[in-house]
């Protein structure tokens, strides 16, 4: 049996997805909740209602499990996040319970740029829960990945929906030259589902990012130029930025960016480039090559239907 935790985010989706394609068992950790999970459609799971707070239920919900994947995080919720109680101590105690029953694997995503050092509320928060895993002496891997892109991401298409919010301009810190090292998806669920059977991974961290290195000013002009967006990008300072998304935060119910949102993208966050074929022999797709979903949505619509509710994508067709 095999425990994910995030299983109804971005990633976590897609992991479930490959999971059941390769015929493992999954069961989810959910927190409760009145809202139905988004889950993808044909997936057979159990589910663990619990917390990451509740020992006795996460006690529970390993009952019988051999493999964990921690997807779980607090970051995307913005205002209402807590990145201690929920990224730290919610790792900690999870880490604990695995070693408790005797897991044999414990897979924990993290970040490129992980630094309990880090000016920067998620980077920081991904080192302490690293330091809880290692501590826990569960056998573990965990993995620090760069920047990751796709549809329903948290990248591109939040950058799409302020794009198309923005009527003629769009803001960016400095003149962009922050370098990230974006990743595509499925490259990253291919990652994670050869660390669960690759017994050379146990007790190592690593590294991966995509095949190439670019300023989020590049990043911005290929996830607009895809989008159909066309905005005069701005420098602005740091400081007005957060102001801005900070403001966005109080007066959308959903908004595209958080403050940690920047913080994600605040600092450099690569690697070698080499990373993935060295580690799984995998060539990482190039960003410009797998954007062909952004093409497809009518990006001020969408910003509209998600602060109304609805969700899901707008398509043109």
């Amino acid at each position: 049996m095999l425990l994910v935790t995030g299983a109804t985010g971005f990633i976590g989706q897609r992991v479930l997805s490959s999971l059941n394609k390769a015929g493992y068992a999954v069961r989810i950790l959910l927190k409760p909740s009145r809202q139905t999970p988004r889950l993808p459609k044909g997936t057979t799971v159990e589910v663990a209602l619990t917390s990451l707070s509740d020992m006795g239920g996460i006690r529970a919900a390993m009952v019988g499990v051999d493999s964990v994947i921690h997807l779980a995080s607090e970051e995307h919720y913005g205002r209402r996040a807590d990145l201690w109680r929920g990224d730290v101590e919610g790792t900690e105690n999870l880490a604990h319970a695995a070693a408790e029953a005797g897991v044999a694997r414990f897979v924990f995503l993290s970040h490129l740029g992980a630094d309990r050092s880090s000016a920067y509320p998620v980077l920081k928060a991904k080192a302490a829960a690293e330091e809880h895993v290692r501590a826990s002496e569960v056998p573990f891997t965990i993995l620090r990945c760069g920047v990751v892109f796709g549809e329903d991401d948290h990248f591109t298409t939040s950058l799409a929906k302020v794009g198309a919010l923005m009527p003629v301009f769009f803001p960016l810190v400095g003149q962009g030259e922050i370098l990230v090292q974006p990743l595509w998806v499925e490259d990253l669920v291919t990652t994670l589902m050869w660390l669960l059977e690759e017994p050379s991974s146990l007790n190592r961290r690593f590294e991966v990012a995509g095949t190439e290195q670019l300023s989020l000013a590049e990043c911005i002009d290929l996830i607009f130029a895809s989008a159909g967006i066309r905005r005069v990008v701005v420098p602005v300072g740091a400081p007005y930025l957060r102001a801005g998304t900070a403001l966005l935060e109080r007066l959308l119910p959903h908004p595209p960016l958080t403050s940690y949102s920047l913080d994600y993208v605040a600092a450099n966050r690569t690697t070698d480039l080499d990373s993935l074929p060295r580690v799984i022999g995998l060539q990482p797709s190039r960003m410009v090559d797998r954007l062909d979903y952004l093409e497809r949505v009518r990006w001020g619509v969408e910003m509209i239907r998600d602060q109304l509710g609805f969700g899901g994508y707008a398509s043109h067709e």
